[in-house]
């Protein structure tokens, strides 16, 4: 590509980026900058068209970049904004205030959508924390109260309904058994280490007790298994001024954000990357009919293990340029937060 071509290219793809219209070679020859006329413009443009790097939706519409196009853009030619201090005091300030790490998730998923004016995703976490306590209530007519408090501070509870009267004692005896076994471990090790010794006579419950903790361990087990893998916010802004034009592909997108486990699954791609990954319309079969593009970085906990994958999705128009240094950002905050 010759230079005249490579700038008019790079034009061409900043001002589709920033308008989400196709270029014409009239807005492009009013730029001093270039020099050119209209027809000597209008030449290059059907060069680069030739090469598959760029498309006319109508045959007087300008052009814009195909997604060929915009990966050569964004992995040869595309100048990474930096967070600016106040949105990075913003994303870190925010995801420290935020509480226990579910809460830390979800302002992850809000701050990457109100930034980049797209929708917000991250992986919930696939290992499980480590408990530190847990306390059963009494609450009465045949229910009681399991909390678990996790290594972190956060705090979860359910209510699990009892099969027959359970002697008052009988709660402090299983609220002791159990937080002597789960302390510093997961809830699936504790499961297993008191069906282990339950099975094998080994525990010191009675028979209405061990009842109590199977229930109890049955509730929690099936909680975490039905847990969404994904938290996405943000999705309104999909729906912006130009989404208007297109409203089949924005429908097919919100369609295809609804089964959060497959858009999980293409996440999960990312979970290997050393930095931010970047996928382009029809580059990702998921999102391909939608014409959508999806930024995504792993993000780790203390001791450096990928625990997860958060990103944006929206328009191929994204702002790359200052997207992915956002995303990226966000990562390494959420990171710091994860025990």
């Amino acid at each position: 590509m010759t230079v005249r071509a490579r700038e008019i290219f790079r034009r061409v793809v900043e001002g589709y980026i920033d308008s989400g219209q196709p270029v014409g070679s009239k807005t492009l020859s009013s730029d001093q900058a270039l020099n050119l006329s209209p027809a000597s413009i209008r030449s290059v443009l059907a060069d680069l068209e030739g090469l598959g790097l760029l498309a006319a939706p109508h045959t007087s519409a300008g052009r814009l970049p195909t997604d060929t196009g915009l990966r050569m853009f964004v992995d040869g030619m595309m100048q990474v904004a930096e967070p600016t201090a106040e949105e990075r005091e913003q994303i870190e300030r925010r995801l420290s205030e935020a509480g226990p790490v579910e809460q830390a998730l979800e302002k992850a998923s809000s701050i990457l959508s109100e930034l980049s004016g797209a929708a917000g995703m991250v992986m919930v976490p696939t290992r499980e924390q480590r408990l530190a306590q847990f306390n059963l209530v009494d609450l009465g007519q045949g229910r009681a109260l399991a909390v678990l408090v996790g290594e972190d501070g956060g705090v979860e509870n359910r209510v699990i309904d009892m099969e027959g009267a359970i002697a008052p004692g009988s709660f402090d005896q299983v609220t002791n058994y159990i937080t002597a076994r789960l302390s510093g471990r997961t809830l699936s090790e504790a499961a297993a280490a008191m069906n282990d010794e339950i099975n094998a006579g080994k525990s010191q419950l009675d028979d209405a007790s061990k009842s109590l903790v199977e229930r109890g361990l049955a509730v929690w087990s099936e909680d975490i298994q039905e847990r969404p893998v994904l938290i996405v916010r943000g999705a309104s802004n999909l729906l912006d001024e130009n989404a208007l034009n297109d409203i089949d592909r924005v429908r097919s997108l919100l369609d295809d954000l609804e089964n959060k486990q497959s858009v999980a699954a293409l996440l999960d791609n990312a979970r290997e990357a050393e930095a931010t990954r970047i996928f382009i319309g029809s580059e990702n079969r998921l999102f391909g009919l939608s014409g959508s593009s999806v930024i995504a970085s792993p993000y780790r906990d203390r001791e450096g293990r990928v625990v997860g994958v958060l990103g944006v999705i929206g328009p191929t128009r994204l702002n790359y340029a200052r997207v992915v240094p956002m995303v990226d950002l966000t990562a390494r905050s959420l990171g710091k937060l994860i025990a």
